[in-house]
């Protein structure tokens, strides 16, 4: 939608003619509309209520003040200074620009009275204590106004004018707030759904129960004969989650899926080693593998939980491997798991209990 600013432009007038010339055109160029006293009647006080209304729908508000203090209103101060207070006043984008060398001005085009001088002088440093900018010629003030406005856009886009043709009906704005709200219904449930478990996992073997896992390894006697032997060990799905979790925050692909658990069964597997009396003297214990059919099951229960789903990121034409990543839920799980609570935490000595089991068994 192609939008449009407003600006006011404020100053004294006949002194700065050629001056707010160049400021309109470079506001032009810069497809915003200049707003300024040109468009206003003589001054009373239904000028200053048009004044006040024009400055409240420009979007921007720009004071160029150099040699004259301006026409004074009854209250004692110029119509200029009465502007830049009343946009200050109303939190309006401002932007200030001072002539750097009044003195060097023509008489003509400075104050003619002790008063005017004294006035012109309060209210320059008055601007001067907020941030400004210095011109001396028409040109230079054209351009500083052109790089000052384009990044106070940037900075504070306001709300600028559109074509009424570009606007939507006030059905059509009904129907788009009602569509507005749907989505932000549907994406609150989308996160619902996505950090809990998926439904009909009650009915799953999960948590602490335990499922026995085949695996397999090779070693030596103390003969140097090399031994293969398969074993099995119960492990709960909390204890198998929390080994192999942790390798799919960043991803894993099938082959690292499978050395996690590879692993997994090693670590988990050495106190039951230590007790095997047909393993009394053997060493040099290597090559832990997770049988297949076991590892598949795993897999796959981890992903009927709604722990671990396969990654949908985009890669090369040449990777066509399978990745696996944590899901939502089974982020929230993991951290559940393995994060370390604080000791005067007993807000939750259950989960603290299970946290607990979990490491013991490793």
């Amino acid at each position: 939608m192609d939008k449009r600013y407003q600006v006011f432009v404020s100053s004294t007038y006949e002194d700065l003619r050629a001056e707010r010339q160049e400021v309109m055109q470079a506001l032009l160029e810069l497809d915003c509309i200049p707003s300024g006293m040109e468009l206003f009647p003589a001054a009373d006080e239904e000028q200053w209520s048009l004044i006040k209304r024009v400055i409240d729908e420009c979007d921007y508000y720009i004071i160029i003040c150099a040699g004259r203090y301006g026409s004074v209103a009854p209250s004692g101060l110029s119509y200029t200074e009465m502007e830049y207070r009343y946009a200050l006043e109303t939190g309006k984008p401002t932007l200030a620009f001072l002539h750097k060398t009044p003195a060097n001005l023509p008489s003509a085009k400075c104050e003619q009275t002790d008063e005017g001088r004294a006035k012109l002088l309060a209210f320059r440093s008055s601007v001067s204590q907020k941030l400004c900018k210095f011109w001396e010629g028409p040109a230079e003030l054209g351009s500083v106004v052109s790089r000052s406005v384009v990044k106070l856009i940037k900075q504070q886009p306001g709300v600028g004018w559109v074509r009424s043709n570009e606007l939507i009906d006030g059905a059509a704005a009904a129907e788009v707030l009602r569509l507005r709200r749907q989505i932000e219904e549907l994406e609150a449930k989308l996160s619902a759904v996505r950090n809990s478990a998926p439904p009909g996992t009650e009915q799953l073997s999960q948590g602490y129960e335990e499922y026995s896992v085949n695996y397999r390894f090779d070693s030596f006697d103390s003969s140097r004969n090399s031994w293969a032997w398969n074993l099995s060990i119960d492990l709960s799905w909390n204890a198998i989650f929390y080994d192999v979790g942790p390798y799919l925050i960043d991803e894993a692909s099938e082959a690292g899926l499978r050395i996690s658990m590879n692993k997994m069964v090693q670590a988990r597997s050495r106190a039951q080693r230590s007790t095997e009396e047909r393993l009394r003297g053997h060493i040099n214990l290597r090559n832990f593998e997770i049988d297949d059919h076991d590892y598949q099951t795993v897999k796959i229960q981890l992903r009927a939980l709604g722990l671990i789903a396969k990654s949908e990121k985009t890669r090369s034409v040449k990777d066509a491997g399978t990745y696996w990543t944590l899901t939502p839920y089974g982020d929230q799980v993991l951290t559940s798991l393995r994060a370390i609570r604080t000791e005067d935490d007993d807000t939750d000595e259950e989960a603290d209990d299970n946290d607990e089991q979990a490491r013991e068994e490793v």
